[in-house]
């Protein structure tokens, strides 16, 4: 129906739906998203895991990017995907459900534009359910983001993301998205209108301000783990990304206020 606003995660209850219609007795479904490639091994190992593992609503494996090396964003997107092993908190948009906890839920919120798959997991949470990551490989992604103006965009639905986020679970225990959203709003909105501000006041003396991102990102550098190459493009991207995270959230704030949603931020 195209009069109603597509997102995927409508597409990815329309697939799920028609799965139960035709096969109503399966037991675990498989999201994968359009540009990822399912591992050879992975169906049978996050099936397996299910089977012996009740309390878990939902399963994910290891993810890698297939070309990390064509860019900067495409290795940030590659950092992005080693989660831990074992219990985890969010689900990605590749991941293997039991059918009923998921069918439970009235499976992913087809309003939301982006971090679906983050949101449900909350949900599943919420519900008593455990997240759960294996040592497997389960999926290749292709980024294939070689520009600045796709980095951005992305990152700019992140911060849209967050916003909304916080809307919906940021109150306690959960406080979804609320770290994320505070640093978006503070290194990328309120401290480069202090910068001005100070430059304004006191002239050059106000660009003393900057050494406050600088310490950051150094403080980033040192905890993230990886190669001299990965730490710097890691901390040098997740600094620079914070205006653009910041815009994502105000643009949701916005259109809350006026009574509107975005439409899709599409980087592709």
């Amino acid at each position: 129906d195209a009069s109603v606003p597509f997102t995927a995660a409508r597409a990815r209850n329309a697939g799920f739906k028609r799965v139960m219609t035709l096969l109503p007795q399966t037991e675990f479904v498989q999201f994968v998203d359009g540009d990822c490639e399912v591992a050879a091994c992975w169906i049978e190992s996050a099936a397996d895991h299910l089977r012996v593992a009740p309390g878990v609503a939902a399963v994910i494996g290891q993810q890698h990017e297939r070309y990390p090396e064509r860019s900067i964003y495409n290795l940030l997107c590659d950092m992005e995907w080693r989660w831990p092993i074992g219990d985890v908190k969010a689900l990605p948009g590749n991941m293997m459900v039991r059918a009923a906890a998921f069918q439970a839920l009235n499976g992913f919120r087809e309003d939301l534009i982006a971090a679906e798959d983050t949101e449900l997991g909350v949900r599943f949470r919420a519900h008593g359910w455990k997240l759960y990551a294996l040592d497997v490989a389960m999926t290749t992604h292709d980024a294939n983001i070689l520009r600045a103006s796709q980095w951005w965009k992305r990152t700019m639905r992140a911060g849209y993301a967050f916003a909304e986020g916080v809307d919906l679970h940021g109150a306690p225990p959960e406080r979804h998205f609320v770290r994320e959203r505070r640093r978006a709003f503070v290194w990328g909105l309120a401290l480069p209108l202090a910068v001005a501000v100070a430059v304004v006041a006191l002239g050059t003396k106000g660009l003393l301000l900057l050494a406050l991102p600088g310490l950051h990102l150094a403080r980033v550098f040192i905890r993230t783990p990886g190669t001299f190459h990965e730490r710097a493009v890691y901390s040098v991207l997740t600094m620079l990304g914070k205006p653009a995270e910041a815009v994502g959230g105000m643009r949701y704030l916005l259109l809350r206020w006026r009574g509107r949603r975005s439409a899709l931020i599409e980087y592709k």
